[in-house]
């Protein structure tokens, strides 16, 4: 499982120029899953994209979690998160997780999420979104689990 995570001011998702989700201060999330993620990375995962403490305190060190902030999260799913450029010119997703191994984890991850009782927001999943975001920073990490 590949977390790409964004420290943001604000950041949404559009479907068919509708927004389906949103947030303000808080953290975009683009999720992908490997045909071989489980849900104990789901889990790991989860509680450590709600505890990072990547925003700034009085003295502008990142000190502060989502909790402190009072932020939100908007998730997105992103199989081209597992894509292999090394051969040739178009990528290859063969490690992505199919649909059937995906949906359930990536339903997982935002139930999870929403035991924190940081708000959670989404786009959805397999849909062709738009997503806009104001990096705050900017502050872009990339989080992974690769052992069970």
């Amino acid at each position: 499982m590949r977390v790409v995570v964004q420290r943001v001011s604000e950041a949404s998702v559009r479907i068919d120029g509708e927004v389906v989700g949103s947030i303000g201060r808080g953290l975009l999330a683009l999720v992908g899953f490997h045909q071989t993620d489980t849900a104990a990375k789901v889990s790991w995962l989860a509680e450590k994209l709600v505890g990072l403490r990547i925003f700034g305190d009085a003295e502008g060190k990142m000190n502060l979690d989502l909790a402190a902030v009072q932020g939100g999260v908007l998730i997105v799913s992103q199989f081209t998160l597992y894509g292999d450029a090394t051969k040739g010119r178009r990528p290859s997703f063969i490690d992505a997780a199919p649909p059937e191994i995906a949906i359930p984890l990536y339903q997982l991850f935002i139930a999870a999420l929403r035991t924190t009782g940081v708000p959670v927001h989404t786009g959805e999943f397999g849909a062709n979104m738009q997503v806009s975001l104001t990096n705050d920073g900017p502050v872009t990490l990339i989080l992974e689990r690769n052992a069970p």
